[in-house]
């Protein structure tokens, strides 16, 4: 998304936000080690809210009125509370992470089909270019991954995969949702209305599904540290502000970065190693983005 030239914050945003949300997904193999996926996001989610809500206090922001208010909850539902519960249920219970991202990926091809439609915003040639050559490139980046993955093996999480689709789905009429009815407002107040719908969404999910698992340690610690102060208050407010800022269509074709970038992280972080076609993808994909973003 091609930010206002005079706001370093706006310049900044795209390449923070994709640095930061890409993290999400590290943070979920983690994660793992220490609590149920449900569980572990309701605590999110709920320390979050607590947070921004007394920072914003503290601050003086102004709070929404009622009907604002309803639809910053609601669309906290959808961005947050089904799109994460929904991804992160689904993996724990089959669906391969390789596959989820290209579900993920499925999101700026599906927000560019129907932002026309919803929000009257069109894409150009060359942007309609950038999508698909986005999605080109995550399929290379994925591509080992995706050939190595047990098809056939995928019947009996027929129901986790199409809990994950569903997910994709409500991430992106929540991108809608909150570019029609949450144009103004301050993003302090309005993000912690948004995690308060995504805790009441997910927690008695968990309570239902789960055991409600929460190891508490130094490693459990540092993961939800990192998880609500860099992802939920940073990567959050950032997408938040591209929406607010831009074309929904733009914002959402940032997410074609996330894999590649996860494919980096992981080579860091794990010595997952990179074969020359990932490389090759991750090319394909930034040219993509570049196309789509640009005015």
């Amino acid at each position: 998304m091609q930010a206002d030239r005079s706001d370093p914050l706006l310049r900044a945003a795209p390449v923070l936000f994709v640095l930061i949300w890409s993290t999400g997904w590290i943070v979920a193999r983690m994660a793992a080690d220490h609590a149920d996926p449900l569980t572990f996001l309701s605590w999110r989610f709920a320390i979050a809210a607590a947070g921004l809500a007394l920072f914003a206090f503290a601050m003086g922001a102004p709070w929404p009125r009622s009907r604002d208010a309803g639809h910053a909850v609601a669309s906290g539902v959808l961005l947050h509370g089904l799109y994460l519960g929904m991804v992160w249920w689904a993996v724990k219970h089959g669906v391969p992470a390789v596959v989820s991202g290209l579900l993920a990926a499925l999101q700026p091809i599906l927000t560019a089909l129907l932002a026309p439609f919803l929000l009257g915003e069109r894409l150009s040639r060359l942007q309609t270019l950038g999508v698909v050559a986005g999605f080109v490139g995550v399929a290379f980046v994925l591509g080992p991954k995706l050939a190595a993955t047990p098809w056939a093996d995928l019947g009996p999480v027929a129901l986790p995969l199409a809990v994950n689709a569903l997910g994709m789905v409500a991430v992106t009429f929540g991108t809608f949702y909150q570019k029609r009815f949450i144009p103004t407002g301050d993003l302090r107040t309005v993000t912690a209305l948004q995690f308060c719908g995504a805790a009441l969404t997910v927690l008695p999910a968990a309570f239902l599904l789960e055991s409600m698992r929460m190891d508490w340690n130094p490693s459990s610690i540092a993961v939800m540290a990192w998880s609500v102060v860099a992802i939920s208050f940073g990567a959050i407010g950032l997408l938040l502000l591209l929406i607010r800022k831009g074309a929904v269509s733009r914002a959402a074709a940032l997410i074609y970065l996330v894999p590649p970038t996860v494919a980096v992280q992981g080579y860091l972080a794990f010595g997952e190693t990179l074969a020359p076609i990932q490389w090759f993808g991750m090319a394909v994909t930034v040219f993509g983005v570049a196309l789509t973003t640009r005015r």
